[in-house]
């Protein structure tokens, strides 16, 4: 496993501006568009290509295109819909699915509710969307059914990480081509599973407190 903290002032800034308790949510959600954008740059990075021809005003030119199969992007409900937009924008042809896990907040364990992912993901890059990686429980269990449908490479992209949650990922997948890329490695987790000093609960400030 590989951790990328992305270290560049305009992620810093925008990192700063989330986790301020006065940032109101239109303006959350619209950091977050412009954040993920920025971390999507450095995941992507590593993404395979091949050569293609094409004419220019003056000649031919060889460049590149992204590789076959397309890579497939997955966003952890609730909160990773709100990073889907700022995905999207760099790699407007990738293919959607999603995943939705809920957190019991006794015993900090994620269980599944949802999936929309294709049976046979063999050779395909994997993109996964979840603002905070807190214990680690979800993006485990995430991780190892796309890399059990046959993804090449899944690669997770977060707001925020704890160092708990990044230990747990890496003894999960100590030799497979996974990837965390993050805008930022907070202390630690609270009592209650939460990133210190964090953001609060990103689907809320994402989306309003839902009873």
């Amino acid at each position: 496993m590989r951790l990328l903290v992305v270290d560049h002032p305009l992620v810093r800034q925008k990192i700063t501006l989330l986790r301020d308790v006065g940032t109101r949510t239109p303006t959350f959600r619209a950091l977050t568009d412009e954040l993920v954008t920025l971390l999507a740059y450095e995941a992507t990075r590593d993404l395979p290509v091949q050569p293609v021809e094409v004419t220019t005003p003056v000649a031919t030119a060889v460049g590149v295109e992204l590789a076959l199969p397309r890579p497939l992007v997955l966003p952890v409900l609730r909160a990773g819909l709100g990073m889907l937009d700022g995905m999207t924008r760099l790699l407007p042809t990738v293919e959607v699915g999603f995943v939705g896990l809920a957190r019991d907040e006794e015993s900090l364990q994620a269980h599944w509710y949802a999936e929309r992912i294709p049976g046979d993901l063999q050779g395909r890059p994997v993109f996964v969307l979840d603002p905070m990686l807190a214990t680690g429980g979800t993006l485990v269990a995430v991780l190892e059914r796309a890399l059990a449908r046959g993804a090449s490479s899944v690669t997770a992209i977060t707001l925020l990480a704890a160092p708990e949650g990044v230990a747990r990922v890496e003894a999960a997948f100590p030799d497979a081509d996974v990837t965390v890329v993050t805008a930022a490695l907070d202390e630690r987790l609270d009592e209650n599973g939460y990133i210190v000093p964090g953001l609060g609960d990103a689907g809320d400030r994402l989306f309003g407190v839902v009873a």
